[in-house]
């Protein structure tokens, strides 16, 4: 997919660490916070369009002319795996409100289900930051998609974010919805049988909360 909508992180630091998260004795701690300090600069890159407000101000030594972010944010993380970046995006956005959505993929279909969600009638934002940090086929990144779009958030103010996608998930993601606008940290080519990113990190859920099984 070739197209100005996807945006992949080219950074030393990002790429240090995530190698460090694709290694298998990386433990949950450190895990944790390579997704945080990716997410981080995920959230910092992806925001640079947000429109500003102006306001007058006074320092110890004079006024001034400041800004503020003029959208109300919302971050939508996609469970479980998902709460992994939120804190970060929560540094850069204190006051954003945070919509959770049940989302998991059936293992022999490997399409998304749909578990859980409590959107509001209507949406009391302007801009929205789903959060999944791998998009693999792009089943659950869609059906996300069409949550937040049906909610009344249009396709315009709706933005990717994910630590790691494939080539085949991210091309599903942008046929289905062409204008988004998609912020990731790397790309590796291809899936496995099963759907799972390779090389990729492995399952991230599991990683981030201690609960591989061995």
């Amino acid at each position: 997919m070739s197209n100005t909508r996807r945006h992949v992180l080219s950074h030393p630091l990002v790429n240090a660490r995530l190698s460090q998260l694709r290694q298998t004795n990386t433990n949950s701690k450190d895990f944790r916070e390579g997704i945080h300090d990716i997410s981080l600069i995920l959230g910092i890159e992806a925001s640079r369009d947000l429109e500003e407000e102006s306001f007058e101000g006074q320092t110890p030594v004079g006024p001034f002319t400041g800004t503020t972010i003029k959208p109300k944010v919302g971050l939508t993380p996609i469970l479980r795996a998902g709460l992994g970046m939120t804190d970060a995006l929560l540094s850069l956005f204190p006051t954003a409100a945070v919509y959770h959505l049940g989302l998991y993929r059936e293992k022999v279909s490997l399409q998304p289900v749909e578990y859980y969600s409590k959107l509001p009638p209507v949406p009391p934002i302007d801009t929205c930051f789903i959060l999944d940090p791998l998009v693999a086929t792009g089943g659950t990144a869609c059906a996300a998609l069409a949550m937040i779009i049906d909610w009344g958030v249009p396709i315009s103010k709706i933005k990717l974010l994910a630590v790691l996608g494939s080539e085949e998930g991210l091309n599903h993601v942008h046929a289905e919805y062409p204008e988004l606008e998609i912020w990731v940290a790397a790309v590796d080519p291809t899936l496995t049988s099963d759907g799972l990113i390779t090389p990729g990190l492995g399952d991230s859920g599991d990683r981030l909360f201690n609960t591989i099984r061995v």
